[in-house]
C-alpha cells in the first residue's frame, strides 16, 4: 500500500488522520478497487501506532464504504458504484427519428451538392495539408502506441497540453481532471450515462443542439427547453424552470451558440450560476465552437473553476471530423468515474489520433489555421448576412465569428416544407424545428455560412420560398 504520514503531535486524533489519509487514496485511485490493505499488525508495526487504533481506522473506513471486511482475508479497497448500464432502459431510437433524418440525409450527401444546413465546415477549408505532414511524422516513429490501447483517460501529453490551454481561458485544472474522448458527442454521451436515469429532468438550450437531444431522449431523459436571448440563456426563465422541475443538469452551448451563433455575456453567466447554485444543478457548458471566436468571450467554467461546471470541447470543427478527439475537463472525482464508463462502454479512445492532434497543436500550425479560417468566416459570414437580408430574412443576431447565421423566415414560408423540398433537389436545409427540444414548431432556420458562398444557391433559395 502507499505509505501514508501520521503526526503523532497533530491534534487530530491518529485514527482521523488515517481514515483521512486512506479515504483521499481511494478517492484518488491510488488504491484501487480490490487493493488488499495491510494487515491491523502491519500497519501497526509500519505506523508505529497501536493495533486498536488501527481496528478503529478500518473499522471506520469499511462503514463508510470506502473498504470491505473479508474474514479469514483481510481488508479490500471496496468496488465503487458504476452507472447500472446494463439495467437502463434500452435506447428509444423512434424517439429521436427527426434528428436521426437531418443526419441520414447529411451524411450521405454526394460530394459537391450544397451543404447550407450542415454543422461542420467544407473539407476543402479544413486543415488537410498539415494533417497529411503530421501524419507522415507520425508514421516514422516506432512504438506501442501504433498496435496498443491507449491511456484510459487519454494521452497524457496532450491531457497536459489541454491543461495549459485551459489556463489560457482562465480555468485552473490539472490532468488529472482531464479526460480525452471520441468528439465532443462522445463527452456528451458519457456526462450523461454517469448522471441520468430514465425519467430525469435535464435543462437544455431551446433552441440549441439537435443531436444532444435526440441522444438524451434515447436514454429517456425529459427534456425541459431553457429560452436563448442574444446574451444567452433566459436566466428568469432558467430560475422559474429550475424550481419547477428540479434538474440534475443543464446542457448549454455558450459561445458561438449553435444554432443561433449568439454568446453569453458576462453578467449572464454570473446570474446562470446563481441559479444552479440555488437550485443545486449542474452545467455541463459544451465549448465546442470556442477557437471560432476572435475574441475573449465568457465563459461558465472561467467564473465557477469547474465547482459546479463540467467543461467539453473538441477539434472535430476545427481540424478534422475524421480525427475525433474531444475532452471533458471537471472535477477529479467525475472525471475518474467517467473514464472507468469509457473503460465499459469502449475502452480507450486511439493514442495514433490524439497523438496526431498533439502534434499538429505544438508545431504551430494550428494557431495559422485557425487565423485564415477566422478570416475566412468573417468573409463568408458578412457575405451571408448581405444576400439573406436580400432575401427579407432577419438574423436573430450578426455573430462575433463562427459558421452560423439563425434567421427567421416569418410570413415568407414553412422552413419544415421548404426543407422537405430541397432535399428532393439535393440541398440539405437545416428548419429551426429540429433545434428545438420536441421539434415545437419554428419559423426560422439555420444558415451554414461556409456552405452559402454561391450565387446558385439563394437563387434557389429564392425559389424555395415561393414554393414553400
Amino acid at each position: 500500500m502507499t505509505m501514508i504520514s501520521l503526526d503523532s503531535n497533530s491534534p487530530t486524533p491518529l485514527t482521523d488522520q488515517i481514515v483521512t489519509a486512506i479515504g483521499k487514496l481511494v478517492e484518488e485511485r491510488a488504491l484501487r478497487a480490490g487493493s488488499r490493505l495491510p494487515s491491523i499488525r502491519d500497519f501497526a508495526t509500519r505506523h508505529a501506532v497501536s493495533r486498536f487504533t488501527v481496528v478503529q481506522a478500518y473499522d471506520r473506513l469499511v462503514a463508510l464504504g470506502l473498504l470491505q471486511s473479508r474474514p479469514g482475508s483481510g481488508f479490500y479497497v471496496a468496488a465503487r458504484p458504476f452507472p447500472d448500464l446494463a439495467g437502463e432502459a434500452p435506447l428509444k431510437l423512434e424517439r429521436a427519428v427527426d434528428v436521426l433524418w437531418l443526419l441520414r440525409n447529411a451524411l450521405r450527401q454526394a460530394a459537391g451538392e450544397p451543404l447550407p444546413g450542415a454543422g461542420w465546415l467544407p473539407a476543402s477549408w479544413m486543415e488537410e495539408a498539415g494533417i497529411r505532414r503530421s501524419l507522415r511524422a507520425l508514421a516514422g516513429k516506432g512504438g506501442d502506441f501504433l498496435t496498443g490501447y491507449g491511456h484510459p483517460a487519454g494521452y497524457p501529453p496532450l491531457r497536459e497540453l489541454l491543461q495549459r490551454r485551459l489556463a489560457d481561458i482562465g480555468v485552473t485544472a490539472d490532468a488529472g481532471q482531464i479526460l480525452l474522448t471520441k468528439g465532443a458527442a462522445h463527452a456528451l454521451d458519457l456526462v450523461a450515462r454517469y448522471f441520468l436515469r430514465p425519467g430525469d429532468t435535464v435543462l437544455v438550450d431551446d433552441p440549441g443542439y439537435f443531436i444532444l437531444f435526440g441522444a438524451l431522449k434515447s436514454l429517456g431523459a425529459k427534456l425541459v427547453g431553457v429560452p436563448w436571448k442574444p446574451d444567452g440563456p433566459d436566466t428568469a426563465a432558467l430560475e422559474a424552470l429550475a424550481r419547477e422541475h428540479r434538474p440534475k443538469l443543464f446542457f448549454t452551448n455558450t459561445v458561438l451558440h449553435n444554432p443561433t451563433g449568439a454568446a453569453i455575456s458576462q453578467a449572464t453567466a454570473y446570474r446562470v450560476l446563481q441559479v444552479a447554485e440555488k437550485h443545486d444543478f449542474l452545467i455541463v457548458e459544451d465549448d465546442i465552437y470556442g477557437d471560432f471566436h476572435p475574441g475573449s468571450p465568457a465563459r461558465l467554467a472561467t467564473l465557477d473553476q469547474l465547482e459546479r461546471v463540467i467543461y467539453l470541447g473538441s477539434f472535430s470543427k476545427t481540424i478534422s471530423a475524421a480525427l475525433r478527439v474531444g475532452y471533458v475537463a471537471c472535477k477529479r472525482e467525475i472525471a475518474a468515474d467517467l473514464a472507468d464508463i469509457k473503460l465499459l462502454t469502449g475502452l480507450t479512445t486511439s493514442e495514433v489520433v490524439e497523438r496526431l492532434i498533439h502534434q499538429l497543436l505544438t508545431d504551430g500550425h494550428y494557431r495559422k489555421h485557425l487565423d485564415r479560417l477566422r478570416g475566412r468566416l468573417r468573409e463568408a459570414r458578412e457575405k451571408t448576412l448581405r444576400n439573406l437580408e436580400k432575401l427579407r430574412l432577419s438574423p436573430y443576431v450578426e455573430p462575433e465569428g463562427g459558421m452560423f447565421v439563425w434567421a427567421d423566415l416569418g410570413e415568407q414560408g414553412n422552413p419544415v416544407k421548404i426543407a422537405g423540398i430541397a432535399a428532393e433537389k439535393g440541398i440539405m436545409l437545416a428548419p429551426g424545428n429540429l433545434f428545438r427540444p420536441h421539434q415545437e414548431p419554428s419559423t426560422w432556420m439555420r444558415f451554414n455560412v461556409a456552405a452559402c458562398q454561391e450565387p446558385a444557391f439563394y437563387e434557389a433559395f429564392a425559389r424555395l420560398l415561393e414554393q414553400g
